[in-house]
């Protein structure tokens, strides 16, 4: 049996004259669309669950057995992926269907075998359409070389945004793209550009081992799926410093997080060299949060934005973070050297759109004080506006 012909068999008895296939699961995404409705799981005494404008909801269906659960797995894998899932316990992959793009996990708990099934558009959307809050990707697309971070939870939107940026890249520059991922997510088309798509553990062993290829393979653009370890994290920054537009993310909640986080990758005896190497090769931090609309429509991104400058990397190369966040409050000009917006200024700015209500955007701001003080603020220079027409 081919691998369309098994996602087609029906195979979980959700009542007593219904049975559905993992098509019919994956279909509801199809039908919601990614944005709304981004994950499936999958797990033994549990019904089926979708994660739904970020809530977790029960599909109406008894729970899961054990042979179910494995059946519509096994109809998501290869042979040799099956074969690796049960060697190792666990097993990443990625589907496309005829409508959508799919990442998986699979693996054992104490109940037995859980599928994760993440949701993704088959094409990354227009740049337009990401929701950044000033024209910080006009300047990022058009970069020769430095270090993109694109940071925040799991869940967050950073494949879709990295991918948009890659593609906007493709499609307006004559360069060369590669990318290591793990697994790959996005197909992404070459165009103006050519592009290489390499799977960790299918086309290369490791990041690292990718990356120290990469820099023989004569590439302009180079996105790095994630920077796991010292090793990569080295051969990424790297890159960033040799010339390079490098692509990577981090799972941290703001830009101050993130150049902790890299620098905390490092021993303490090296901290000194590699933040004096990053205050040279960062070109912009993104941290992102999907937050639910008010409508009830979805969500919406919100972003903290940092643009690498002269007097921030002299705070990056003394180790002066605490300085950052008021840094980032001060450089909000619309000039490419600045650009810059503090989360909590973003999600004031998408309050006073309509787009998020207030309790919301105070749940999900990393300084609840911060971001009221923000609201008067925006609220402060829209009175100025209108007196000024």
């Amino acid at each position: 049996m081919n691998h369309a012909d098994a996602l087609n068999v029906k195979v979980y008895q959700v009542s007593e004259n219904r049975q559905i296939s993992m098509r019919d699961l994956l279909n509801f995404f199809h039908q919601h669309g990614s944005l709304r409705v981004s994950d499936l799981h999958l797990k033994v005494n549990c019904p089926p669950n979708y994660r739904i404008d970020g809530w977790l909801q029960p599909m109406k269906g008894p729970p899961l057995d054990r042979q179910t659960v494995e059946a519509l797995a096994h109809s998501l894998l290869s042979d040799t992926e099956w074969a690796h899932l049960l060697e190792k316990r666990s097993v990443d992959s990625s589907l496309l269907t005829e409508t959508m793009q799919f990442r998986l996990n699979c693996f054992y708990d104490t109940d037995g075998l859980t599928v994760a099934v993440r949701a993704l558009d088959p094409d990354p959307i227009p740049l337009e359409q990401i929701g950044f809050p000033n024209r910080v990707w006009h300047d990022i697309i058009n970069k020769q070389w430095g270090l993109v971070l694109i940071t925040g939870i799991t869940g967050a939107g950073k494949s879709t945004t990295i991918a948009s940026l890659i593609m906007r890249i493709a499609e307006v520059h004559a360069c060369r793209i590669i990318t290591l991922e793990d697994p790959v997510e996005y197909h992404l088309t070459s165009k103006k550009a050519i592009i290489s798509q390499r799977e960790v553990g299918r086309d290369v062993p490791g990041f690292a081992r990718g990356l120290r290829d990469c820099l023989r393979e004569d590439p302009d653009v180079i996105f790095v799926g994630e920077m796991r370890d010292r090793e990569s994290a080295s051969w990424t920054l790297t890159a960033a410093e040799t010339g390079h537009l490098v692509f990577s993310t981090l799972h941290t909640r703001d830009a101050r997080g993130s150049i902790s986080r890299l620098l905390d990758m490092f021993p303490a005896n090296q901290q000194d060299e590699v933040s004096n190497q990053l205050s040279l090769g960062l070109s912009h931090i993104i941290s992102q949060k999907l937050i639910p609309r008010s409508d009830g429509e979805g969500r919406v991104v919100a972003m903290e934005v940092l643009t690498n400058s002269y007097a921030l990397a002299n705070l990056i190369r003394l180790r002066k973070l605490e300085q950052v966040y008021s840094f980032l409050q001060t450089r909000t000009k619309d000039i490419p050297e600045e650009r810059m917006i503090t989360l909590e200024r973003s999600l004031a700015i998408l309050v006073q759109q309509g787009k998020v209500s207030p309790l919301e955007a105070e749940k999900w701001a990393n300084h609840p004080s911060v971001f009221l003080d923000e609201m008067k603020r925006v609220q402060q220079d829209l009175t100025a506006q209108h007196k000024t027409k």
